[in-house]
């Protein structure tokens, strides 16, 4: 066989493609560019694999000693690469594996099922019968509809005999991955119907003996990526060890590449996915905008952009910095990734506007001296506490827009746990008037009167503004407030693919009240999406984490409750650890132990953060691991992770969102550090008390769901409720 191929790599390739020596990744570079010009080429070494289970195996020399696998698939010079290894090892891999597309499905597929009689007819429509002592976990379902949930003909009766998700992660490495995840989700109790509901179903029977179309399919996407040109294959070749750049799981890829007729509200758990469904959205917008798809149908015009915003500084930092991994220079261009306070001050100042934005008033000696002035203005007939005014202010007046005292009257509190009637609104009133008074006379404006401002300017001086976007993505919407959703509907006329919003309302850290979608002028309905599948965080982990939010009414961005009770992660790992300790210092002496442990393993301690509630606890820290000669680096708020530093990582529960790491210690989980006791005493009323304790168990839920391997918990002296709780997720809070 002679002549240019096309080339698909599998994601298993690159699993084993990072695991090689460098000198033989680098010499599969060359490999690949030289058998996509021929595979017959001298010195490659194309050769049948002899009793194969697979008689299209194929083994291409990558040196002396290492072996590349590509499958022929017989369809003109169309080959799959699908592992590399030592020749030994290469071989025996081969030797195991078979590939076929499904007739169902119709997905190309890479897998291992054992020796058994491959003759059943799936169209019998008939399930194995099981016997009663040793009964199937899927003996509700025909062979057809397993097939249909992506498992292989050929591992019909090996599926029959699991009973239980131990039997099923036995099997995993040989199942397609679509297969164990739909098995996976039947035994965690969903209905074949609703599984059936999100997969691709093919709109003509499969021929199965169609590659070409078989990787066209979602299916086959998440799990295959065709290099058309050099420039392709070069993008596809940088990036092995982060392949979220690459594949996308077909139910994030249904949200990615598609015209939207309004606004998408995209929901899920930590670790799902959310914030790289964002930044694909982003980059398949800039591409049918720049006119890179030929098969487009172009969105805006010439001069359009795409807006993506977040809430931090940091996150927008890191977002950038993905987004050009994965776009051309040409596709960035299209694309403006800012934190929504930066692009407000950017708006109004080119405008000139004069007040001076204040984020947070604590923070601010001209905001609280107003403040204080105000609160002079209290009626002594009421008997509230400080924290009510401060309270009202912010989730009342301030998230309402309310200026008057006329609206103030009239206005539907909903969630103060302090009832009101308009007698006694008019007596606390004049608090707030002259709040905004002072705010006025000292020209302060605080953030949220900022962005209906800017949202204002937008709407009377539309294109005048530079602020000429086709669309926003908003990534971490569960931050903003109600005034910033009405500042980001101003930004673009509603439309096709106008708003596309990503959020979680179980990381809600920042202390903003309940944002509901519809009353911002955005308008969700039978656009409500949900991210159901954990890539990051181990099904342990995860399950640790949900329980400290389990029962709590979380909402969903729109008015409605979300639960995490639909949230699976697929893969297992450690359960997490507690560890106790008398002292600061023997904690520290703990973790400088388990460091130089992780050295000993050689593995880098940049995989490691240390995450603490408060910046005084993480410096304490930082200064007693710096005593025991362990090398670390303090993540700030302002400054972004330096990958290449091999440190270990220290950073406040704040800070550390955004993040992955390896192994996470969350350190010094002690009364009144967890929950902060500072942050309970401020609450005014009982309802604003459970919104804090809240606020506290998100913290901790977005600390555990950084980890990817492993998690421990530390504290010493006095430990808190948490710990020392059987039922930990009721009694975190006393």
């Amino acid at each position: 066989m002679t002549g240019e191929v096309t080339l698909a790599m599998s994601a298993d390739f690159f699993d084993a493609l990072v695991k090689l020596p460098r000198a033989q990744q680098q010499r599969v570079r060359g490999l690949i560019r030289k058998f996509t010009k021929n595979p017959t080429a001298p010195g490659l070494n194309y050769e049948r694999i002899r009793n194969a289970r697979d008689p299209r195996m194929r083994s291409v020399r990558i040196d002396q000693g290492y072996r590349a696998i590509v499958y022929d698939t017989g369809q003109g010079g169309r080959h799959l690469l699908l592992w590399a290894a030592k020749h030994d090892d290469a071989y025996d891999w081969a030797m195991r594996k078979e590939c076929a597309v499904n007739p169902e499905t119709g997905a190309v597929q890479v897998f291992a099922s054992l020796p058994h009689d491959t003759g059943r007819n799936p169209d019998a429509m008939s399930s194995v019968p099981a016997t009663p002592a040793d009964p199937s976990a899927f003996d509700s379902l025909k062979d057809r509809q397993l097939m249909r949930l992506g498992v292989p003909q050929a591992m019909l009766p090996e599926v029959r005999t699991v009973r239980d998700d131990a039997d099923l992660d036995a099997m995993r490495e040989r199942l397609p991955q679509e297969a164990y995840e739909s098995l996976f989700m039947f035994l965690a109790g969903d209905s074949y119907e609703d599984l059936i509901l999100e997969r691709e179903a093919p709109s003509e029977p499969v021929d199965t003996d169609d590659f070409e179309t078989a990787l066209g399919r979602d299916e086959s996407r998440a799990r295959f990526v065709v290099a058309d040109d050099e420039v392709a294959l070069q993008h596809v070749l940088d990036a092995p060890m982060e392949k979220w750049r690459v594949f996308l799981h077909p139910s994030q890829r249904r949200l990615v590449e598609r015209r939207w007729n309004g606004p998408v509200r995209v929901l899920g758990g930590a670790g799902t996915g959310k914030t790289v469904v964002a930044m694909h959205r982003a980059r398949w917008l800039a591409r049918q905008m720049a006119g890179l798809d030929h098969d487009r149908d172009q969105i805006g015009g010439a001069r359009k952009r795409i807006l993506f915003v977040t809430f931090t500084r940091n996150l927008a930092a890191d977002i950038e910095n993905n987004l050009r991994s994965i776009c051309s220079p040409e596709e960035m261009e299209r694309i403006e990734v800012t934190n929504l306070d930066r692009w407000v001050v950017g708006i109004l100042r080119r405008r000139g506007y004069k007040p001076r934005i204040v984020y947070d008033k604590d923070r601010d000696q001209h905001a609280r001296a107003a403040w204080d002035r105000a609160m002079v203005r209290r009626n002594p007939a009421l008997d509230y506490a400080d924290a009510f005014y401060e309270e009202e202010w912010q989730h009342v007046v301030q998230a309402h827009g309310i200026e008057t005292e006329e609206r103030y009257l009239t206005t539907f509190r909903v969630g103060r746990g302090t009832p009101l009637n308009r007698s006694a609104r008019a007596k606390v009133w004049p608090v707030f008037a002259e709040y905004r008074k002072q705010l006025a006379e000292n020209g302060i404006k605080e953030v949220d009167d900022a962005y209906r401002d800017a949202a204002a300017l937008l709407r009377r001086k539309r294109g005048s503004l530079g602020a000429d976007y086709a669309a926003v993505i908003v990534d971490e919407a569960q931050d903003l407030s109600a005034s910033a959703f009405e500042l980001i509907r101003s930004i673009v006329p509603e439309g096709k693919d106008d708003l596309f919003i990503v959020g979680d309302g179980h990381q809600r850290i920042y202390g903003r009240s309940n944002v509901v979608l519809g009353r911002c002028g955005i308008n969700i309905k039978s656009r409500s999406k949900k991210l159901r599948l954990g890539y990051r965080t181990t099904e342990e982990t995860r399950a640790w984490a949900v329980r400290l939010l389990e029962d709590r009414e979380i909402d969903d961005l729109d008015g409605g409750r979300d639960d995490n009770r639909d949230f699976k992660s697929l893969t297992h790992g450690l359960e997490p650890r507690e560890r106790h300790f008398s002292s600061r210092s023997e904690q520290a002496n703990w973790i400088a132990q388990y460091l130089k442990d992780m050295s000993a393993r050689d593995e880098l301690l940049r995989g490691a953060c240390i995450v603490t509630r408060t910046r005084r606890e993480r410096d304490a820290l930082a200064a007693g691991l710096g005593d025991r000669d362990v090398n670390v680096h303090v993540l700030e708020h302002a400054n972004p992770d330096h990958e290449h530093d091999d440190c270990v990582r220290l950073a406040t529960m704040h800070r550390v969102k955004g993040l992955e790491f390896d192994r996470v210690l969350i350190a010094s989980v002690n009364r009144r550090l967890v929950p902060l006791s500072s942050a309970l005493r401020k609450t005014g009323d009982n309802t604003a008390r459970k919104v804090a304790e809240i606020g506290e168990r998100a913290l901790v839920y977005v600390a555990a769901t950084r980890a990817k391997k492993e998690l421990l918990v530390l504290s010493y002296g006095q430990r808190s409720e948490f710990l020392g709780a059987d039922d930990y997720a009721s009694d975190l809070f006393g």
